[in-house]
Protein backbone atom coordinates (compact mmCIF):
# COMPACT_ATOMS: atom_id res chain seq x y z
CA UNK A 1 0.00 0.00 0.00
CA UNK A 2 1.53 3.17 -1.19
CA UNK A 3 0.43 6.48 0.42
CA UNK A 4 1.96 10.00 1.55
CA UNK A 5 1.73 10.57 5.58
CA UNK A 6 -1.67 11.32 7.39
CA UNK A 7 -3.08 9.09 4.41
CA UNK A 8 -5.36 6.72 6.73
CA UNK A 9 -2.35 4.52 6.16
CA UNK A 10 -1.74 2.93 9.87
CA UNK A 11 -5.42 2.81 10.08
CA UNK A 12 -5.40 0.79 6.99
CA UNK A 13 -2.38 -1.65 8.17
CA UNK A 14 -4.15 -2.07 11.56
CA UNK A 15 -7.24 -3.13 9.64
CA UNK A 16 -5.05 -5.57 7.88
CA UNK A 17 -3.48 -6.56 10.92
CA UNK A 18 -6.82 -7.15 12.47
CA UNK A 19 -7.72 -10.06 9.79
CA UNK A 20 -5.75 -12.69 11.36
CA UNK A 21 -3.85 -14.24 8.41
CA UNK A 22 -2.34 -11.02 7.52
CA UNK A 23 1.57 -10.26 8.59
CA UNK A 24 1.98 -6.10 8.57
CA UNK A 25 5.37 -4.34 8.32
CA UNK A 26 5.46 -0.50 9.30
CA UNK A 27 7.04 1.63 6.67
CA UNK A 28 9.90 -0.76 5.87
CA UNK A 29 12.16 2.15 3.87
CA UNK A 30 11.98 4.56 6.76
CA UNK A 31 15.05 4.11 8.19
CA UNK A 32 16.93 3.51 4.80
CA UNK A 33 15.25 7.59 3.67
CA UNK A 34 16.82 8.74 6.43
CA UNK A 35 20.22 7.78 6.35
CA UNK A 36 20.39 7.54 2.45
CA UNK A 37 18.83 11.70 2.43
CA UNK A 38 20.29 12.91 5.58
CA UNK A 39 17.09 14.42 6.26
CA UNK A 40 15.60 15.52 9.49
CA UNK A 41 12.32 14.18 10.92
CA UNK A 42 11.05 13.80 14.75
CA UNK A 43 13.08 10.82 16.15
CA UNK A 44 15.17 10.54 13.42
CA UNK A 45 18.39 8.50 15.03
CA UNK A 46 15.77 5.99 16.82
CA UNK A 47 14.00 5.42 13.62
CA UNK A 48 17.54 4.77 11.70
CA UNK A 49 18.83 2.39 14.83
CA UNK A 50 15.31 0.54 14.94
CA UNK A 51 15.13 -0.45 11.25
CA UNK A 52 16.77 -1.43 8.07
CA UNK A 53 19.23 1.36 6.90
CA UNK A 54 20.31 -1.02 3.83
CA UNK A 55 17.77 -0.69 1.16
CA UNK A 56 18.90 -3.73 -0.52
CA UNK A 57 18.11 -5.46 2.31
CA UNK A 58 14.94 -3.83 3.01
CA UNK A 59 13.94 -4.72 -0.65
CA UNK A 60 14.55 -8.75 -0.48
CA UNK A 61 12.75 -8.43 2.77
CA UNK A 62 9.57 -7.40 1.20
CA UNK A 63 9.89 -10.60 -0.93
CA UNK A 64 10.79 -12.69 1.84
CA UNK A 65 8.17 -15.74 2.72
CA UNK A 66 5.67 -15.53 4.90
CA UNK A 67 5.13 -17.37 8.40
CA UNK A 68 3.39 -20.28 8.17
CA UNK A 69 0.19 -18.75 10.24
CA UNK A 70 -0.28 -15.95 7.89
CA UNK A 71 -1.10 -16.13 3.96
CA UNK A 72 -0.69 -12.28 3.39
CA UNK A 73 1.91 -9.81 3.76
CA UNK A 74 0.70 -6.17 3.94
CA UNK A 75 3.47 -3.71 3.71
CA UNK A 76 2.95 0.55 4.63
CA UNK A 77 4.81 1.86 2.16
CA UNK A 78 5.17 6.04 2.55
CA UNK A 79 5.80 6.76 -1.50
CA UNK A 80 8.14 9.34 -0.23
CA UNK A 81 10.97 7.17 0.85
CA UNK A 82 11.06 5.84 -2.72
CA UNK A 83 13.93 7.96 -3.15
CA UNK A 84 16.01 7.74 -7.27
CA UNK A 85 18.22 5.65 -5.42
CA UNK A 86 16.97 3.05 -4.59
CA UNK A 87 15.85 -0.18 -6.63
CA UNK A 88 12.38 -0.11 -7.04
CA UNK A 89 12.48 -3.69 -9.02
CA UNK A 90 11.29 -5.37 -5.80
CA UNK A 91 7.97 -4.05 -6.57
CA UNK A 92 7.64 -6.41 -9.46
CA UNK A 93 7.20 -9.16 -7.12
CA UNK A 94 4.22 -7.38 -4.72
CA UNK A 95 0.81 -6.23 -5.42
CA UNK A 96 0.73 -2.44 -5.89
CA UNK A 97 -2.28 -0.50 -4.31
CA UNK A 98 -2.43 3.08 -4.18
CA UNK A 99 -3.98 5.30 -1.21
CA UNK A 100 -4.94 8.73 -1.62
CA UNK A 101 -6.17 11.61 0.52
CA UNK A 102 -7.32 15.20 -0.55
CA UNK A 103 -4.29 17.43 0.16
CA UNK A 104 -5.97 20.09 2.16
CA UNK A 105 -6.70 17.19 4.74
CA UNK A 106 -2.90 15.67 4.19
CA UNK A 107 -0.90 19.39 5.03
CA UNK A 108 -3.50 19.98 7.85
CA UNK A 109 -2.58 17.08 9.59
CA UNK A 110 1.09 16.73 8.53
CA UNK A 111 1.21 20.30 9.96
CA UNK A 112 0.26 19.45 13.41
CA UNK A 113 3.19 16.97 13.53
CA UNK A 114 6.19 18.52 11.63
CA UNK A 115 6.65 22.09 11.10
CA UNK A 116 6.47 23.32 7.44
CA UNK A 117 6.20 20.63 4.94
CA UNK A 118 6.73 21.20 1.45
CA UNK A 119 5.66 19.17 -1.50
CA UNK A 120 8.21 16.52 -1.18
CA UNK A 121 7.47 15.77 2.55
CA UNK A 122 3.97 14.79 1.42
CA UNK A 123 4.20 12.12 -1.42
CA UNK A 124 2.21 13.28 -4.20
CA UNK A 125 4.53 13.66 -6.64
CA UNK A 126 6.30 10.50 -5.62
CA UNK A 127 3.07 8.85 -5.22
CA UNK A 128 2.49 10.06 -9.25
CA UNK A 129 5.77 8.42 -10.54
CA UNK A 130 5.52 5.58 -8.57
CA UNK A 131 1.83 5.17 -9.81
CA UNK A 132 3.06 5.14 -13.89
CA UNK A 133 5.83 2.97 -13.35
CA UNK A 134 3.66 0.34 -12.21
CA UNK A 135 1.29 0.95 -14.85
CA UNK A 136 3.89 0.71 -17.36
CA UNK A 137 5.11 -2.91 -15.55
CA UNK A 138 1.11 -3.81 -15.23
CA UNK A 139 0.23 -2.16 -18.55
CA UNK A 140 -3.27 -1.28 -16.93
CA UNK A 141 -3.78 1.10 -13.99
CA UNK A 142 -3.11 -0.59 -10.83
CA UNK A 143 -5.58 -0.26 -8.03
CA UNK A 144 -6.04 2.98 -6.40
CA UNK A 145 -8.64 3.44 -3.12
CA UNK A 146 -9.50 7.04 -1.64
CA UNK A 147 -9.27 7.58 2.16
CA UNK A 148 -12.60 9.21 2.05
CA UNK A 149 -14.21 6.55 0.62
CA UNK A 150 -12.61 4.45 3.28
CA UNK A 151 -13.80 6.60 6.43
CA UNK A 152 -17.34 6.88 4.80
CA UNK A 153 -18.69 3.70 4.04
CA UNK A 154 -15.79 1.38 5.20
CA UNK A 155 -17.31 -1.99 4.82
CA UNK A 156 -18.46 -1.67 1.13
CA UNK A 157 -14.96 -0.14 0.51
CA UNK A 158 -12.75 -2.68 1.79
CA UNK A 159 -14.93 -5.28 0.37
CA UNK A 160 -14.63 -3.64 -3.35
CA UNK A 161 -10.53 -4.09 -2.57
CA UNK A 162 -10.73 -7.66 -1.29
CA UNK A 163 -12.78 -8.44 -4.18
CA UNK A 164 -10.12 -6.90 -6.30
CA UNK A 165 -7.18 -7.97 -4.52
CA UNK A 166 -8.82 -11.81 -5.16
CA UNK A 167 -8.69 -12.34 -1.30
CA UNK A 168 -11.75 -12.71 1.33
CA UNK A 169 -13.40 -9.67 3.55
CA UNK A 170 -13.77 -9.97 6.80
CA UNK A 171 -15.56 -8.26 9.56
CA UNK A 172 -12.69 -8.40 11.14
CA UNK A 173 -11.24 -5.40 9.38
CA UNK A 174 -13.53 -2.93 10.58
CA UNK A 175 -12.53 -2.85 14.16
CA UNK A 176 -9.08 -3.39 16.32
CA UNK A 177 -8.02 -2.67 19.97
CA UNK A 178 -7.18 0.89 21.04
CA UNK A 179 -4.11 1.40 22.28
CA UNK A 180 -0.21 0.75 20.47
CA UNK A 181 0.61 -2.33 18.18
CA UNK A 182 3.82 -4.50 18.55
CA UNK A 183 4.39 -4.18 14.91
CA UNK A 184 3.72 0.12 15.02
CA UNK A 185 7.30 1.37 13.83
CA UNK A 186 9.25 3.01 16.62
CA UNK A 187 8.25 6.50 15.74
CA UNK A 188 4.84 5.92 16.42
CA UNK A 189 4.81 7.96 20.20
CA UNK A 190 5.33 10.91 17.69
CA UNK A 191 2.75 10.49 14.82
CA UNK A 192 -0.15 8.05 16.07
CA UNK A 193 -1.61 9.55 18.68
CA UNK A 194 -4.88 9.99 16.51
CA UNK A 195 -4.81 6.21 15.39
CA UNK A 196 -3.76 4.69 19.08
CA UNK A 197 -7.29 6.27 20.47
CA UNK A 198 -9.29 5.25 17.17
CA UNK A 199 -11.01 1.69 17.20
CA UNK A 200 -12.25 1.42 13.71
CA UNK A 201 -12.90 3.56 10.70
CA UNK A 202 -15.26 5.97 12.55
CA UNK A 203 -17.10 8.64 10.89
CA UNK A 204 -17.47 10.55 6.95
CA UNK A 205 -14.54 12.67 6.73
CA UNK A 206 -15.33 16.47 7.93
CA UNK A 207 -15.52 19.04 5.67
CA UNK A 208 -12.23 19.99 4.27
CA UNK A 209 -9.50 22.64 7.07
CA UNK A 210 -9.28 26.06 6.23
CA UNK A 211 -5.71 26.51 5.17
CA UNK A 212 -3.15 29.27 5.83
CA UNK A 213 -2.58 31.17 2.33
CA UNK A 214 1.22 29.37 2.59
CA UNK A 215 -0.28 26.00 2.89
CA UNK A 216 -3.29 26.50 0.46
CA UNK A 217 -0.52 27.11 -2.44
CA UNK A 218 1.11 24.32 -1.39
CA UNK A 219 -2.31 22.31 -1.89
CA UNK A 220 -2.76 23.94 -5.11
CA UNK A 221 0.48 22.52 -6.41
CA UNK A 222 -0.08 18.71 -4.71
CA UNK A 223 -4.15 18.87 -6.55
CA UNK A 224 -2.82 17.72 -10.11
CA UNK A 225 -1.12 14.78 -8.80
CA UNK A 226 -4.29 13.93 -6.33
CA UNK A 227 -6.74 14.62 -8.86
CA UNK A 228 -5.01 12.29 -11.70
CA UNK A 229 -5.41 9.14 -9.49
CA UNK A 230 -9.23 10.71 -7.65
CA UNK A 231 -9.77 9.68 -11.57
CA UNK A 232 -8.90 6.26 -11.06
CA UNK A 233 -9.98 5.31 -7.82
CA UNK A 234 -11.98 1.90 -6.89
Amino acid sequence: MWSGPRNLSTAMMYSFAARGDCQVWDEPFYAAYLKTTGIDHPMRDEVIAAGIADPDAVARACLASLNAEQSLFYQKHMTLHMVPEFDRGFMRGLTNVFLIRHPARVIASYAKKREAPDLADIGFVQQAELFDEVADWLGHAPLVIDSADIRATPRETLSRLCADLNIPFTDRMLHWPAGPKPFDGVWAPHWYNAVHASTGFDEPEADLPALSPEFQRLCDRAMPYFERLERLKL
